[in-house]
């Protein structure tokens, strides 16, 4: 417990238009505080806006180039390319469009995925695409190789699911997998970055694809995400912007094949809002300048989570009422623990009305984590909710 608070402490005073030491924020797994050094962004970007008008460009990208530099040091990854977006489902459909899904119409993914992700695909469904879901914790490996054929144009899936919060133990081995038959693979890991550390050199995951949202746990805000892809990808994503081929701009329209630029803007759609951008890269200076590496990141998750269970444990709630989602080492958890109970939206709301923010998706209520959330708030939370629970009538 000390361990968390030396860290803890020492950020709160960094947060203070969030309030943090004074609240129960409860879902840094959804939406973290921003540190008060990103209202300097948003300010900057204003500036730069009246200052150089249409000129501000240029500045965007070089603050957009800070996000990539950070998440190919985060991730370990020197060559890999970022395209961005305003959301991850915008990358997620111009990636999907790149494939032959008219003769190829077979997408392997699981029954864990996130809301865009598995909207997207079930939509697709409707229109004819076969889409395959195993269960991602038990033989989902072997699982994988039964689906396998060559109908197949990809595989779909989480390296942190986003209800239980288990890592996916076999991405390096479905990557081989992937590999050995030619099918791309997509890793969604908004519930992965800023909380468990991955080497994509040491995983040999060079030639797979990453989606990475700044909303969670990198405390980027809205706005931020990025689509990783290898060095030399030759997709030629059909939904496709004119950010894409910025180097054809001034060239004649012609009849020949849509260009797309080498570098990271292959996936990128069109014009967006770069404030957000302003605003992430001066929480990536204060990351750096609080020395927030992968390891002491991965450590804080690890301890609150930790604590957070123990005391919902010491408990000793009713498992009809209330219980964990998985048993599994806390090794193998992510940001976040993971409850499940039939009366989860109900209690989400007492702990509203307490000022506990936590959040619920069907019968699973969310306790996330957060690099500036103290040991006694996670006693407080818990506390909070023994009381809500022990005036349920069920």
């Amino acid at each position: 417990m000390d361990t968390i608070d030396q860290l803890a402490t020492k950020l709160t005073p960094y947060y203070l238009h969030f309030n943090v030491e004074n609240r129960l924020l409860f879902t840094g797994h959804s939406h973290q505080a921003w540190p008060d050094i990103a209202l300097e962004g948003l300010k900057e970007s204003f500036t730069t806006a009246a200052s150089q008008v249409d000129n501000k460009w240029d500045p965007a990208f070089e603050k957009a180039e800070i996000l990539r530099n950070y998440l190919r040091k985060y991730y370990d990854d020197p060559d890999g390319l970022y395209s961005l977006a305003e959301n991850t489902h915008l990358l997620l459909v111009a990636w999907l469009s790149s494939f032959d899904l008219k003769n190829k119409p077979k997408v392997i993914t699981t029954t864990g995925e996130f809301h865009s992700m598995f909207r997207q695909l079930h939509r697709l469904k409707e229109e004819g695409l076969e889409v395959i879901k195993v269960d991602p914790y038990e033989d989902i490996v072997s699982h994988i190789i039964e689906q396998i054929d060559d109908q197949v144009s990809a595989i779909m899936l989480s390296r942190v699911y986003f209800k239980s919060g288990l890592v996916n133990q076999h991405i390096s081995e479905i990557a081989a997998l992937a590999r050995s038959k030619g099918i791309p693979l997509l890793i969604d890991d908004y519930h992965g970055t800023n909380v468990i550390p991955l080497s994509i050199t040491e995983e040999n995951l060079e030639d797979c694809y990453l989606l990475i949202g700044g909303y969670k746990y990198l405390q980027w805000g809205e706005g931020n995400c990025f689509l990783r892809f290898p060095k030399g990808c030759e997709l030629r994503p059909a939904i496709t912007g004119w950010f894409a081929s910025f180097s054809t701009l001034d060239e004649p329209r012609n009849d020949e094949p849509v260009h797309y630029d080498d570098g990271n803007q292959r996936f990128a759609s069109g014009t967006y809002d770069p404030a957000s951008q302003f605003r992430a890269a001066k929480v990536v200076e204060f990351f750096e300048k609080q020395g927030l590496t992968a390891d002491l990141l991965r450590q804080q998750y690890q301890r609150q989570v930790g604590l957070l269970r123990t005391l919902f444990l010491e408990q000793d709630f009713d498992p009809e009422i209330i219980t964990l989602y998985h048993n599994r080492p806390l090794k193998e958890n992510g940001g976040f623990l993971a409850l499940r109970s039939p009366y989860a939206r109900t209690i989400r709301a007492k702990l509203m009305e307490q000022d506990v923010f936590t959040d619920a998706r069907g019968d699973i209520i969310r306790f996330g984590a957060a690099p500036y959330i103290t040991s006694e708030q996670i006693n407080q939370a818990i506390g909070k909710l023994a009381d809500v629970v022990g005036k349920l009538n069920p």
